[in-house]
Formats: structure tokens, C-alpha cells, sequence
């Protein structure tokens, strides 16, 4: 089998264009009894900072799922495709509500998906320190 591995830090330009698109996503996480919980997402990409980040409500399954892992953090996966190109970056990921991380995350999204998110008192972002990347852009 074939394998794809990235520089989570420093990827090719391919596999970096092609998160710089406009294009869904998904996370999966882990429920409680170990099994994945995948659900449809917004997620952007900043390399420079080994960072991935998902906005969502802070009563959402994904959240409880992450935070159920503690301070340790959730090990988790954002994955999107199109075609033959595709892209995962895994990492640890960590709830926050602090103002100016939702703020900058709610920024990136509206830049890579062409839309500012409605407002929103109970949104938070998972933040996902990254660990790896793979895939072909």
C-alpha cells in the first residue's frame, strides 16, 4: 500500500492549495465506547503553526467528545476529498471559548470558506495540534 506522508509544518504546495479551497470536511473523534464519530465540518489549515481548527457549538457531540479525553486532549482526524485528491491531518485536539481564539478561528473560516459565520454566543473552536499529515493535492 501505498503511502502519502506530508510535513504537517511544511507540506508541498499541492497538498497546501488544495486546504486553501473551498471544499467540506470531516472530523472523527471518539465516542466513549471507542467507536468513530464522524460528522461534516469547516476546517482550516495554518502550517506555520502545526494547527487545524473546527468552529462549532459548544453543546455539539464533537466537543463532548473531545473534552471527555481530559486534559490530555482527544485524538482526532480531519479528512476531505475530492476525486482523486485528498488530504487527513491528525493531531490532539483541545476545546477553547476564549474570545480572541474563536475570533480568529471564525476569521480563517469566513477567509477559506467565502462566508462570515452567523454570530454566535455558544461557539467554541476545537483547535487540533498536529502530529501528522498525508494524502495528494
Amino acid at each position: 500500500m501505498a503511502a502519502y506522508p506530508q510535513d504537517p509544518g511544511a507540506p508541498d504546495a499541492p497538498y497546501l492549495s488544495f486546504w486553501q479551497e473551498r471544499h467540506l470536511c470531516t472530523l472523527t473523534t471518539s465516542r466513549p465506547d471507542g467507536s468513530p464519530h464522524v460528522v461534516p465540518v469547516g476546517v482550516t489549515y495554518e502550517p506555520e503553526a502545526w494547527l487545524a481548527r473546527v468552529i462549532t457549538n459548544k453543546s455539539s457531540r464533537k466537543v463532548a467528545h473531545v473534552l471527555a479525553a481530559g486534559a490530555a486532549g482527544a485524538r482526532v482526524a480531519v479528512c476531505q476529498v475530492d476525486g482523486g485528491r485528498w488530504a487527513t491531518l491528525e493531531g490532539v485536539a483541545h476545546v477553547s471559548g476564549e474570545p480572541e481564539r474563536v475570533r480568529e478561528a471564525e476569521r480563517r473560516y469566513a477567509v477559506r470558506y467565502g462566508r462570515t459565520p452567523a454570530p454566535n454566543p455558544d461557539r467554541v473552536v476545537i483547535e487540533i495540534a498536529l502530529t501528522r499529515a498525508m494524502g495528494r493535492g
